[in-house]
């Protein structure tokens, strides 16, 4: 009965792979296709794998160009993130009172308000500031981010003897200094987790780029993206093979962080 139930768990589980990785199937073989051979059959293979659409959508993309503004908004954001949110979760888990828990569950509740209940109101006041560029999306990244990072945080703190914090101190360490070079270094598995799951939704994100950046030579990948998309034509054979460049930086650091990012959620969740 046992080896009935760990066949029929691996039978389930290859069958979620596979329906998980079709997607990426249609994206890559697809993006191998001349336009013609998309619209005639999706899911075949190309009659003749040619990497014509990746220099011709590496060329439209500007990619280069594109790429440094993606890499450098997400770099940017998610360091804040992780900073901003570390040390704000550091200050709630380590003083128990009743307005540490009341902010706690504040940041927790502002995880479930949608982005478009706050889009226009959002964008009017950032307007009003001239803050509808660069500094302005990576300053709406660090507010729409911070809940998240802070519950994963907040959860692994808990789980680290507060005695580490005295015995730093009566080493001769400020607070600053406890948290930085004694508390810092021990989230190191969830810092790796809030730092791939912000890059992969910075690094992805259209809408709300879509709204601050209006100013040619500094869009993401994913609003330059939108140029196959016209009104009278879709370059499919383009886009998808833009999109698989796009994707692949994400994936590689996917990979190399893999294990931090399982240690990382399941020491976050518990709180």
């Amino acid at each position: 009965m046992g080896k009935v139930r760990k066949y029929v768990i691996e039978i389930i589980g290859i069958i979620l792979a596979l329906i998980w990785l079709a997607p990426f199937y249609l994206m890559v073989v697809n993006s191998f296709k001349t336009k013609r051979e998309i619209f005639v059959d999706t899911l075949r293979l190309p009659e003749k794998f040619t990497f014509k659409n990746y220099t011709e959508a590496f060329e439209r993309l500007d990619f280069i160009q594109t790429f440094f503004n993606s890499l450098l908004i997400t770099v940017i954001s998610v360091g804040i993130i992780i900073v901003f949110s570390s040390m704000a979760a550091y200050a709630l888990s380590r003083r128990k009172r009743k307005i540490s828990s009341l902010i706690f569950f504040i940041f927790v509740g502002a995880m479930l308000i949608p982005f478009q209940s706050v889009m226009i109101p959002l964008v009017y006041i950032f307007g009003k500031m001239n803050m509808l560029n660069r500094i302005g999306l990576i300053f709406m990244y660090l507010g729409f981010g911070s809940s998240l990072s802070i519950f994963l945080y907040h959860g692994t703190l808990n789980g680290i003897p507060k005695a580490l914090d005295e015995a730093a101190t009566i080493d001769g360490a400020n607070r600053f200094q406890v948290f930085w070079y004694v508390i810092f270094p021990m989230l190191k598995p969830i810092t790796v987790t809030v730092a791939i799951l912000n890059t992969i939704w910075i690094w992805n994100d259209y809408l709300l780029p879509s709204l601050v950046i209006n100013k040619e030579g500094i869009q993401t990948i994913p609003l330059k993206m939108f140029f196959f998309f016209g009104e009278y034509t879709k370059q499919w054979h383009l886009a998808l093979a833009g999109l698989t460049i796009a994707i692949i930086p994400v994936i590689i650091s996917y990979f190399f962080a893999q294990k931090q990012i399982i240690k990382g959620i399941s020491e976050g969740a518990v709180k």
